[in-house]
């Protein structure tokens, strides 16, 4: 707790406090009790009815149930030498005084006991403000291992938030590159050509940017929420992605039905016209969903502050994918265009799509 305390970003530091208590113990004798011919069975009930009491009916009293217990009235069983007294009757039928059959002391000991995989645990609960918590762990790591000696036979382990994101990390190494995987099958299955798949997937790095910097402006930390922000956002990028790609592809096949695709100047005019006098649409696809995610960065409800991580690099996202696309994806089309598809020269009309599609 103390070496916790003088780490940057702590907030507070707390070990459990485990305060004893005194407990009554009996130690039966075996040698005593088999004297009388009793079992510690019958000893232990002795204790458990008389002093513990025990329940032996019900009562019912209208629509209310109360259970009746039994034990021996508080003024002969408040102290040790009144227990020594409680009688234990023999088959004979004669009353032994616990006292003879057992041991009777007080006996100091804890009042709970923790155990973690069946080992004796103890906590210091930590709170941090202002800093990420894989940093702050790696740091404390790092403090505690040099100023504090274990001793023989303890371990120490960070649990927590820090387990659960150590557990998430391992899952999202397995996730992401799934989902990066599915993205780009489904957008080949749409487009029938992995170089417009491709194209569309350069949206990806360009939302990161986006992403980033919103993040780094809210002062959010990366967090299993914002992860899922940065999943859903893939799916956003491919959304706009192929909108814009659908444009330059609806320009460049009209233009090249026309005949008007026979020099670089031509699919120059085409991906202006399809890229830049087409932007209403675009701008309306993007701000659909800025309406639809700013709204819950001014939540104040129940778990507002997850779905704000989750929204924000949405927001950030979109927004610069959606410049970069614009600026970037046309000189990309170009190139692609007038040295693989055009080979620097006309365009064969009838290798198009039917339906300018």
């Amino acid at each position: 707790e103390a070496i916790a305390k003088n780490i940057k970003g702590t907030r507070s530091a707390y070990a459990e406090r485990v305060t004893g208590g005194y407990f009554v113990d009996f130690d039966i004798q075996r040698e005593q009790i088999a004297r009388y011919g009793l079992t510690v069975k019958e000893v232990e009930e002795v204790i458990m009815s008389a002093i513990g009491g025990e329940p032996v009916t019900t009562t019912v009293e209208g629509r209310e149930r109360y259970t009746v217990n039994v034990r021996y009235a508080r003024e002969f069983r408040n102290d040790l030498d009144k227990l020594r007294r409680v009688l234990v009757p023999t088959m004979s039928g004669a009353q032994i005084p616990l006292g003879q059959l057992a041991d009777i002391h007080l006996t100091l000991g804890p009042a709970m006991i923790r155990d973690e995989n069946g080992m004796l645990s103890g906590y210091v609960y930590v709170d941090i403000a202002g800093r990420d918590v894989g940093s702050y762990v790696n740091e404390a790591k790092k403090v505690v291992q040099n100023e504090l000696r274990i001793p023989q036979g303890y371990s120490l382990q960070w649990s927590g938030q820090y387990e659960n994101m150590l557990r998430v990390k391992e899952r999202l190494k397995l996730v992401i590159p799934i989902t990066i995987f599915i993205i780009f099958v489904l957008l080949y299955m749409n487009t029938k050509s992995p170089v417009k798949a491709g194209i569309v997937m350069l949206a990806v790095p360009f939302s990161l940017i986006g992403a980033v910097w919103f993040l780094y402006f809210l002062h959010y930390n990366i967090s299993i929420a914002v992860w899922v922000g940065m999943i859903a956002l893939m799916g956003l990028d491919a959304e706009t992605g192929v909108f814009m790609l659908l444009f330059l592809d609806l320009s460049y096949h009209e233009r090249a039905k026309q005949g008007k695709m026979k020099t670089y100047e031509d699919l120059k005019e085409a991906i202006i016209h399809g890229a830049v006098k087409r932007i209403r649409p675009k701008m309306m696809t993007v701000t659909a969903m800025f309406m639809g995610l700013i709204p819950i960065m001014y939540s104040m409800g129940t778990g507002s502050d997850m779905m704000k991580r989750i929204a924000a690099p949405m927001i950030g996202g979109v927004f610069t994918s959606f410049i970069l696309e614009l600026l970037v994806y046309p000189p990309i089309y170009s190139i692609w265009k007038w040295r693989y598809e055009m080979k620097r020269g006309a365009v064969d009309v009838s290798k198009l799509p039917q339906g300018g599609k």
